[in-house]
């Protein structure tokens, strides 16, 4: 086997480069052995690397691994729309096709694509999340590396596959000036085996209905730009506690305090209780990747 392999880099939840959450997806993943892929998620240095694999099963249309620096994670947002997008680019699936499978760790999700070209939108339906309430103690130790006072802030932990803290912050003002803790935060999630610890709080004007942060120190990855797995705990934590402020159709932002741009769209469908996370993406990215001998398995 080759051991070049077809690579994009792209930038998810944004219409412009080097503003959305940047993704890398090596799109001929067959082959590859999992300590490769690792080893090639830890090099990018990117929140997450994506490999496309031949599906296992006959419904789904391409399956997906994902891999943080040190992590494989059932599911994430941004590299399931960006994976879509590429599985498309790439050829993968029929450019005309608009409804698709994507199987990955976390099952198989629906996939849908509205228009075509730039102003392609991906949109991915998030696996069914289950909302936990959060020990005393724990809320104390959050609360301090957020510097909030405990009782003023609502703090739960959402479980889509990979497992978040969802603080509610009430305001976007309170969500855009907080300057965490970050060695408390990435003690507390190796602790107690969570991801990161995110906040919101609303938006008031503009297309934004809600201001969104999320961080992983202890994955290398101090804050997320824009993170899809997130947006969709925090809608499923709102219907949970019945919360309807933003609706079950709205816009976050996510991203300008590290300089970026990203907008989530996120919808809760009424009859079936379905959360779908999507956006568009910016290809930067199209070239050749050769990983050595050493990358076949």
């Amino acid at each position: 086997m080759s051991s070049k392999r077809r690579f994009m880099q792209l930038d998810v939840f944004s219409h412009l480069p080097m503003k959305g959450n940047p993704l890398a997806v090596v799109i001929d993943g067959d082959g590859l052995d999992e300590a490769t892929m690792r080893a090639f998620a830890r090099w990018t240095n990117l929140s997450e690397t994506a490999f496309l694999l031949p599906p296992t099963v006959p419904d789904a249309d391409y399956r997906v691994r994902i891999f943080t620096p040190r992590r494989e994670l059932p599911f994430a947002g941004h590299p399931s729309v960006g994976s879509a997008y590429v599985a498309i680019e790439a050829g993968l699936v029929d450019s005309g096709k608009t409804s698709l499978i994507q199987q990955c760790a976390a099952g198989l999700l629906p996939v849908t694509v509205e228009c075509s070209g730039t102003e392609r939108v991906i949109r991915v339906q998030a696996p069914a999340a289950r909302v936990h309430d959060v020990s005393a103690d724990v809320r104390q130790a959050i609360a301090q590396a957020i510097h909030v006072a405990p009782g003023d802030v609502s703090i739960s932990l959402v479980d889509n596959g990979p497992h978040w803290w969802v603080c509610d912050m009430a305001e976007a003002s309170r969500v855009r000036a907080l300057k965490p803790d970050l060695s408390a935060i990435a003690a507390l999630t190796e602790q107690h085996g969570v991801i990161g610890l995110s906040v919101f709080g609303q938006e008031h004007g503009g297309i934004a209905k809600m201001a969104v942060r999320a961080f992983c120190p202890a994955d290398d990855m101090p804050e997320d730009p824009v993170t899809g797995s997130v947006n969709a705990g925090i809608m499923a934590l709102l219907a949970e506690r019945g919360d309807r402020r933003f609706g079950f159709d709205y816009v976050a932002s996510q991203g300008r305090e590290v300089g970026r741009d990203g907008y989530v769209h996120v919808k809760r469908d009424a009859a079936s209780g379905a959360i779908t996370i999507g956006g568009r993406c910016a290809l930067v990215i199209r070239g050749e990747l050769d990983l050595g001998e050493t990358a076949s398995a």
